[in-house]
């Protein structure tokens, strides 16, 4: 029987609220050992060699458009609050794209996609109709974009992501994947009680995810990622070719709960580990 998201959600979100924020909120550092960036949502003028080509990648299964430009798209679903920083650059001479359409979408604490039936661990959660995690933005002269997110969750088959496309006089010109340091995904999805899925463990990490070691490059699609005041600040540089348009076939990937066939590819070794001193996790929602 297909069960709506909406109550399950509600109750999550409550007991996130009044039960973890006053235990895991704290200033403490829990990004010791990864590089971070500055605050500013431009970055490519400051980073040697940021303005290349980003990997193209599968679209999924998950893309749709609710013509909703906004900056918020946590709609109250609980996580770990995220301020997502992207700049679209042309690669060819790193000059800002003023005015790119930027599209981002991603799954919840709960590993559930909002708009599409068949979520959850057994397919039964239905969640159609609904724009949690979905939204838009138009580059400012810098090429950034900005959008309110949380922290994504995992589904079988996929390591953590965010998907975006980027739109030029609304054609498609990129489609992509940004991903997170196997250390911190482990460490939220351990002490976040949003995001326990049950005590189940991920099936998948960034070495082991086909997506994104059959993208060609595409742990150059790795955010850089920080702690801020109310959670996370993660950054990425969109390096994009205006006179490109995707090559055919972009669609693909797992849907929620469903790994792809065949033993996954080995991919490159993990970002520097991450050591968390204590339980705390910033930015609880």
């Amino acid at each position: 029987m297909a069960v709506s998201s909406s109550t399950s959600q509600e109750t999550a979100a409550t007991a996130v609220n009044t039960g973890m924020m006053t235990s895991l909120f704290s200033r403490r550092r829990v990004l010791a050992g990864l590089a971070t960036v500055a605050a500013s949502p431009v970055f490519a003028a400051d980073r040697p060699g940021a303005c290349r080509l980003t990997p193209q990648t599968v679209e999924g299964p998950f893309y749709v458009d609710p013509a909703l430009v906004r900056e918020d798209i946590t709609e109250g679903r609980p996580g770990v609050a995220l301020r997502l920083a992207l700049q679209v650059v042309d690669a060819n001479g790193c000059r800002p794209v003023e005015g790119a359409r930027v599209d981002v979408w991603h799954a919840d604490a709960a590993g559930w996609y909002s708009g599409h039936d068949g979520q959850g661990d057994g397919r039964d959660v239905s969640t159609r109709g609904q724009t949690f995690l979905r939204g838009t933005q138009f580059a400012d002269a810098g090429g950034g974009v900005a959008f309110a997110t949380l922290y994504p969750g995992w589904y079988a088959g996929r390591t953590p992501h965010i998907h975006f496309k980027v739109f030029l006089d609304h054609a498609s010109v990129l489609t992509g994947q940004l991903y997170f340091p196997d250390a911190l995904s482990e460490f939220i999805y351990r002490e976040v009680a949003a995001y326990g899925r049950g005590g189940r463990t991920r099936d998948t990490s960034n070495r082991t995810d086909g997506v994104l070691a059959g993208s060609g490059g595409g742990f150059d699609s790795f955010c850089s990622i920080r702690e801020d005041a109310t959670g996370y600040l993660a950054s990425l540089v969109i390096g994009i070719d205006p006179a490109a348009r995707p090559a055919g076939g972009q669609r693909g990937g797992p849907p929620p709960g469903q790994p792809p066939e065949g033993p996954p590819p080995e991919g490159p070794p993990p970002r520097r580990a991450m050591r968390p001193p204590g339980s705390l996790v910033p930015g609880v929602k």
